[in-house]
Formats: structure tokens, sequence, C-alpha cells
């Protein structure tokens, strides 16, 4: 099971070819990041130098200009040499790809920001607060914003802040009382008052160090004030969160790729042959396969009604169900991978161990389940009452 059915442009073929060549460094350094927890800076910097985080900048800006379905396939490829990898760049592809896909900012802020982009800035929203939960359920932030003369003034604590150790920039959401409202401040690493606190010790993702950011009175201009929204970005469309299910979908892949493998090589002296002989390992590859195709299917389906702007329009909730549809076709995948592998996987050196812990994180980013299916159910009650 491949993305060639998926490639279907000399962009994509270029790009794909770019990330295959980065193959053995990313997935080599995979095994060190989990285990001993390590942001794995030099893969970043490599997909810098290459010109990757500029690909979601739009070509008027400077950037490569590539769709959501692009951005989908060469996120899926990375997440299977490494989800930490993958998970930890995706944010800042997914945040670059919405604030300048609909021109959040003022027109002369987007032209600097872009080439910070261009010059490789990194940057990721950060908007989950541990009194609030999830943003996308409308929590007020706690962080808050205060105009003191002429300049903003931001105090609060930030969880969740992924890719914090080579972050250069924070979008950073604070509640704004003189507005009644959530605002977005930009805010640079070095800024005075801000700091990262390390409490980030997880069970799975470990390498992305998503880490607290800390904000005692920095002090920032007007201009750093660049969105402000009276209710929940969640309520908004945005395709480029679609990098999320194509992490975990790439994680699946990997642990299907490793358990082929295995049911292949692996010959024990109480049969002929391998154990990929054996009608029970086929029925679990097969189920294997069909998942990743449904998955597959979907993710890119989706992702490619989103690009077109004509059928964009008709998009209801088809973005969340493609997390919530991949997410769990991946968690099954591994898991399925594993039952066919046996005991073996879980031995800390054997990666399907690490993928089983790391694909279960996708429960936990947004949306979560509970929400598309209860969104889903919703607008199916009021499109009946609307006929």
């Amino acid at each position: 099971m491949s993305k060639e059915l998926f490639i279907t442009t000399d962009l994509q073929k270029e790009w794909m070819a770019k990330i295959m060549g980065l193959e053995s460094q990313i997935r080599g350094s995979a095994e060190k990041t989990d285990k001993l927890a390590v942001f794995p800076k030099e893969n970043i910097q490599s997909l810098v130098e290459l010109g990757y985080t500029t690909l979601t900048l739009p070509k008027k800006y400077g950037g490569g200009g590539i769709t959501v379905k692009d951005m989908v396939l060469l996120q899926e490829t990375i997440a299977s040499f490494d989800g930490a990898t993958a998970l930890s760049i995706g944010w800042h592809q997914g945040a670059v790809g919405d604030l300048y896909e609909n021109e959040l900012w003022e027109t002369s802020r987007l032209d600097h920001f872009a080439k910070d982009v261009l010059n490789g800035a990194l940057v990721n929203r950060a908007a989950s607060e541990a009194q609030t939960g999830s943003p996308t359920r409308g929590g007020r932030p706690r962080t808050t914003a205060v105009k003191k003369d002429g300049h903003w003034v931001i105090t609060g604590q930030k969880n969740f802040t992924s890719m914090s150790p080579v972050l250069t920039h924070f979008l950073v959401s604070a509640w704004v009382e003189e507005r009644e409202g959530i605002g977005f401040f930009l805010i640079k690493r070095d800024s005075e008052g801000l700091s990262i606190k390390e409490t980030w010790n997880m069970l799975g993702m470990r390498g992305t160090e998503s880490h607290d950011l800390v904000l005692n009175n920095v002090k920032v201009n007007e201009e750093a004030f660049v969105e402000f929204s009276k209710g929940p970005r969640g309520d908004k469309l945005n395709g480029w969160l679609l990098h999320i299910p194509a992490c975990y979908l790439g994680i699946a892949q990997a642990a299907r790729d490793y358990a082929v493998k295995f049911a292949v090589e692996y010959k024990p002296n109480s049969i002929q042959g391998s154990i990929s002989e054996l009608p029970n390992v086929q029925s679990h590859i097969g189920q294997i396969d069909l998942e990743l195709m449904q998955a597959r299917h979907f993710l890119y389906s989706v992702a490619a009604a989103y690009d077109d702007t004509d059928r964009r329009k008709s998009m209801k909730q088809e973005l969340g169900a493609a997390k919530h549809v991949v997410t769990n076709a991946a968690i099954r995948i591994v898991d399925r991978s594993m039952r066919l592998v046996g005991a073996k996987s879980l031995e800390l050196t054997n990666p399907l161990q690490r993928y089983y812990r790391d694909v279960r994180a996708g429960l936990h980013n947004p949306p979560m389940d509970d929400m598309v299916v209860s969104k889903i159910a919703k607008v199916a009650i009021e499109d009946m009452l609307n006929d």
C-alpha cells in the first residue's frame, strides 16, 4: 500500500524526491528522539535548509504556494520516518498556510512576516491553557493583554507549545478586556519576559518538546496585535489542520510496513516457509491495507475538495470527520500490526511500541472526537429541519 496513486503533479514528484533524501537522517534519529525525549533539531534544520518551511507561503509572497493536498502528501511521508518531526513541523506549515490563505493580518504585516519565513522563521500558535482545555471548545483564555503607555502587556502561561526549542515566533492568544474578545499577538522569542518552562513529559510524541510558554509582563507594540475575534477560532474552516491526520496516517503506514516485512521474513521452525503464508496473518495484513486505503482515500479526497474553492463552499464537517476517521483508523492499524508481530512488538528497541504511543496522541489533537460527532449530528438535524 503506497501513496503513488496520489502523486499527480511535477511539484509533488519533485518534493517527494527531496523529502526522501532525508529519510535516512530522520528515520535514523527517531529512536533517540523518543528515548531521550529530545527535540529533533537537526531534522527541522534540514527541512528549513531544504526550503520546506516556505512551501505553504503563497507564491506572491515568495513561497512555494502548495495546496493542502500537497502538504498532506509531504507531511504523511515525513511522519512515516518520524512522527515527532512531522507533527512539529506540521504546526508551522499549517499556521503559515492558514494565515496567508485567509490574509488574516494587514498587508504590510503579512509582507514583513513573509520575509521572516523565507529567512527561516518558525511559528506556532500558543492557544492552549490548562484552565481552559482545548481552545476549539471556546474557553476564554486566562492569558491577558492590557494596554499600558502605548504598548500591550501580555501575561499568562500556555501549554502544548509544540516545537518550543526552535520556534522564532509565537502566535499567542490572550483575552483583551477592553475589546471583550480574544486577540492574537505575534511575539518574538527574544522578547523580555518570555520563557519556556520545560513541562513536557509524555508517553507519546515525546520529541515534540511541547513545553509551556510563560509570559511575564511581555511588552509588545501595537503592530504585534495581529488578529482579533469575538468567537472561538474552531468555528472557522481551516483545511491546513489536515496536517494532523496526515501525521498519524504516516505513522500507521510505518507500522504496516514493519509488520508486513516481519511476516515475510519470520520463519519459525514450527512451519514451512514464513508466517506470511498463514491464513490468520494474511487476514491481519488484508485488514490493515483495507483500513489504510479507506483512510487515505478519505483524507486526500477531503483535501482535494478543500483546495477547490467552489467545492469548499459546500463543505460542512468533512475536515473534522477526516481527522476523526484517519486518526482512529491509524490507531487500529498500529494495534493490528502489533498483534501480527506479537510480543516482539513490545520490546523497547522495536519501533512498533513507539508508533503505538505516538499514534494515540492524535486523540488529543484538535478537533476532539466527541465534538466532531456532535457537530455532524447537529448539521444532519438542521439540514432535515430546513428541507
